[in-house]
């Protein structure tokens, strides 16, 4: 960012590609990727829980990796791309992880579910079998506040095998 009449500026233009979109937007300098995503984009799977990277709601990928969105800045995502909870599904069709999370019963108040999924997709695209111990060090940074971690756990043992 150039300084502009003594300050710097407060805005940039940045470009993205979301789910196999790309956007060129203008954001605020210190705009979170995490509200970035929800309110310019209106992807509002990804859910903002903690604001501190604890609870991993707010997880997508970016270039790959895993990363909690806030805890990036939109402007420091410009050139990347980005797959949110929104880009899993192949169509109307669940993705398999999707579907697992549903067959398991791996949901219930949902708040956790875009973070894990996430969690659980870099982990699957890594290792496509891991083992036990993987899948829970995989999932860890996630905080699921109904104790529903068996379940979701299981799910997804079912869609790596």
């Amino acid at each position: 960012m150039e300084p502009s009449n003594g300050s710097f500026a407060t805005a940039r233009s940045i470009t993205v590609t979301v789910n196999g979109t790309t956007f060129e937007r203008e954001v605020e300098a210190r705009k979170l990727l995490i509200h970035f995503l929800r309110d310019d984009l209106d992807l509002t799977g990804s859910h903002i829980g903690c604001d501190t990277g604890n609870c991993g709601a707010c997880s997508v990928i970016v270039d790959g990796t895993l990363l909690k969105s806030c805890m990036l800045l939109a402007v420091q995502a410009d050139g990347a791309t980005i797959e949110t909870v929104e880009g899993l599904a192949e169509g109307e069709q669940l993705s398999r992880l999707q579907q697992s999370f549903s067959d398991h019963h791996a949901l219930q108040c949902g708040y956790c579910t875009p973070g894990m999924l996430m969690s659980a997709t870099a982990l699957l695209r890594e290792n496509a079998t891991p083992s036990d111990e993987e899948i829970k060090r995989a999932l860890q940074g996630n905080i699921c506040r109904c104790t529903g971690y068996w379940n979701i756990f299981e799910a997804v043992k079912a869609a790596a095998s």
